[in-house]
């Protein structure tokens, strides 16, 4: 689904991300790990086009993408963003804020399925509530289904247990693997929960300073070698 080769990112004068190769399958969760400060949410940036790599090649579902495409014209081909903060809209309502995922869809697929609210209850309850009256934990249920509103092909989820009560974070965690045992979509996954993400995962890459230091499959890797990677 994603083939990432050689990506290069700058803010301003500063090298961000060094020749990182990455990619994604269907039907699989690939981890991306590492310390904070590392470049883990930029290259989640520079995927889904909120901010521009300044090299590198990039395709997806096999179709090479432009080095300036933009965040709208990803989601149109197919890639769903769950950023760190969740970023939901506050003043508008669940409702709402799920039907601006309709925005990159064609008008006869725009309606949110019912599938959303059987993996999240809680917003078919909450569905006249603005968003800025959920918990951390709603809003990031709430950032997830708006992101499946668009019916994503990759799905990016950056930090998603980030100060959420343990409950919520089993239920997400289960949410994660419905979705990669759907087999119609590539889910990269950024946490530094590690016990949750070495759970999810079926393939991983740790970044350092930048560049990609260890990429492996889930069978090839021990715990141990993971966290001692993770923790350089």
């Amino acid at each position: 689904m994603l083939d990432v080769r050689n990506l290069n990112l700058h803010y301003g004068h500063s090298r961000i991300l060094r020749d990182v190769s990455l990619s994604a399958e269907v039907g699989k969760v690939t981890c991306l790990m590492g310390m904070n400060g590392v470049g883990k949410t930029s290259l989640l940036k520079a995927i889904s086009g909120t901010h521009p790599r300044t090299d590198g090649d990039m395709v997806l579902n096999g179709q090479s993408v432009a080095r300036n495409a933009k965040a709208f014209a990803l989601a149109k081909l197919g890639v769903g963003y769950v950023p760190q903060g969740r970023d939901v809209f506050p003043l508008m309502t669940v409702r709402e804020n799920l039907e601006t995922g309709f925005a990159c869809l064609e008008r006869s697929e725009r309606s949110v399925p019912d599938e959303i609210f059987d993996l999240f209850p809680v917003l078919h309850d909450m569905r006249n509530r603005r968003g800025g009256d959920l918990s951390g934990g709603q809003q990031q249920q709430l950032a997830i289904a708006r992101a499946l509103v668009t019916k994503p092909k990759l799905l990016l989820l950056d930090e998603p247990t980030e100060g959420i009560q343990p409950n919520i974070i089993k239920q997400i965690g289960d949410v994660i693997r419905y979705l990669r045992d759907q087999g119609d979509m590539a889910i990269i996954l950024v946490e530094q929960f590690f016990d949750f993400a070495f759970d999810l995962g079926d393939e991983f890459a740790v970044l350092n300073r930048g560049e990609i230091t260890l990429r492996k499959p889930a069978a090839d890797l021990s715990r141990d070698e993971l966290l001692a990677n993770v923790s350089l």
